[in-house]
């Protein structure tokens, strides 16, 4: 009898354990950032699924706007992510599926090297503003962070973290050929179908 409820507790032991084994094996989502959420953003991404956002409009203000104005317009449907770089980030927002550039309007670098106090630092899951050489010279295209970059901090404009699907970056990551410095060739690059936003 004590060698068959030995038997038992084993086998009970050996499900738990497999079943612990596999659920730590997903991947986990990015924690708020403990920031004032002022609004929230979902990008639906055509064959990959849906990243929801929370943004931090309190500590990039005229970014947050920005973004804000543009996905209400509907300015991203149909708009991809062009440059990809695995354990770097993906980045989207500037071009259709043609290749065709957005003439969007620049806006204010808030970040700390152009004189905004930004605390927002580059971590997985954070959002932020791509740009040129030119520290005001951001507009539309924004890129989602696929691991950790300090040494992006002070120097571009982050307003947000996922807080769900950041495996949909993980997908794109692993899923899309990229070439020299993350670039996609136009039939591979991942389609935005929308970008919705909710007031907090």
């Amino acid at each position: 009898m004590k060698k068959r409820l030995f038997s038992l507790f084993l086998a009970v032991l050996t499900i738990v354990l497999i079943t612990v084994s596999f659920s730590s094996c997903g991947t986990k989502e990015p924690k708020s950032l403990g920031f004032e959420v002022t609004h929230y953003a979902t990008i639906e991404i055509r064959d990959y699924g849906t990243i929801e956002l929370e943004l931090y409009g309190k500590e990039a203000p005229i970014t947050v706007e920005n973004f804000v104005n543009l996905a209400n317009e509907g300015l991203y449907e149909g708009l991809t992510f062009h440059r990809i770089m695995t354990d770097f980030m993906i980045q989207g927002g500037g071009y259709d599926v043609s290749g065709n550039e957005m003439d969007v309007p620049s806006i204010k670098g808030e970040f700390s090297s152009n004189g905004v106090n930004n605390p927002i630092k580059h971590v997985r899951g954070v959002i932020s503003m791509a740009r040129t050489d030119v520290k005001d010279s951001a507009s539309s295209q924004f890129f989602i962070m696929h691991k950790d970059s300090p040494h992006l901090n002070g120097d571009y404009a982050a307003f947000g973290i996922v807080t769900k699907g950041i495996a949909v970056v993980d997908k794109i990551c692993k899923e899309v050929p990229q070439g020299y410095n993350g670039s996609v060739l136009l039939a591979n690059r991942p389609v935005i179908e929308k970008i919705t936003i909710r007031e907090a």
